[in-house]
């Protein structure tokens, strides 16, 4: 083995804990194909997205993971860490609606990559870097409803930081490709996956599922998503475990 090769593959295995996010290796040493693998706290990683912000031009952070991660629930704890700099996309707004999914046979696979825009997911995102306008909407999804509302979240342009979350991001498909250009850099939230399952079973029961149909909608659709996103996490800057608990393992929203 190439020592070049050895250094790369020993680094990728390696995760990291410390007071401070450590410097990222050159990239002669690390391969850009395999992402820094590290367990950090929320104020870490609130600290390393400040670090992203640069006067004059807005900065737009992915976070993305399989169905389940905690990945809505982790963008609103940082978005609150970050004091007033952040506002939080979700991709989910980009759902289509539940009418054309089932005009389209697409509705028992509901959250797979051919249920959203994300021609629209990346125009939202490349209206938000260009900062042209005073001010832009964002959409989001209503589990309650199990369909996107249209024009809910306000975006100001003196935002300077943009938290984009989903399962997507990384994904290299039409559409998707485009999105993940407006982003800066995007973080991939891992976690075991019996937590994830159980939390996603908690939520379908939560938003009107039975535990059966939970069971079965968690061991079918998002079990076969969970397998197309974690194929992306390669793709990312930084797979990250958070350290410190958001929420507590026993809460089912997330």
């Amino acid at each position: 083995m190439e020592p070049q090769e050895h250094v790369r593959k020993a680094h990728a295995a390696q995760t990291v804990r410390s007071g401070e996010p450590p410097i990222r290796p050159p990239s002669s040493v690390l391969a850009p194909e395999v992402p820094e693998r590290l367990e950090l706290s929320l104020a870490q990683l609130a600290a390393r997205a400040r670090s992203l912000i640069r006067p004059g031009r807005r900065v737009i952070l992915g976070i993305t993971g399989a169905p389940g991660a905690g990945k809505s629930t982790f963008a609103g704890a940082l978005q609150r860490a970050m004091t007033g700099t952040a506002a939080v996309v979700g991709m989910d707004g980009f759902h289509l609606a539940q009418d054309e999914l089932v005009r389209l046979g697409r509705q028992d696979r509901k959250g797979a990559p051919d249920t959203f825009d994300p021609h629209g997911y990346a125009a939202l995102l490349r209206r938000l870097k260009d900062e042209c306008d005073p001010f832009v909407y964002a959409p989001v999804f209503r589990r309650d409803l199990e369909d996107p509302i249209a024009n809910h979240l306000r975006i100001d342009r003196a935002t300077p930081l943009v938290i984009t979350e989903g399962n997507y991001l990384l994904l290299d498909e039409e559409g998707w490709t485009l999105a993940r250009r407006q982003l800066d850099e995007v973080w991939f939230l891992d976690l075991p996956d019996e937590i994830r399952r159980h939390r996603l079973i908690l939520r379908h029961q939560e938003f009107g599922k039975d535990p059966e149909t939970a069971r079965r909608w968690a061991a079918g659709s998002d079990r076969a998503n969970a397998d197309i996103v974690r194929a992306t996490q390669n793709a990312a800057d930084l797979i990250v475990t958070v350290i410190d608990e958001w929420p507590p393992r026993n809460i089912g929203r997330y």
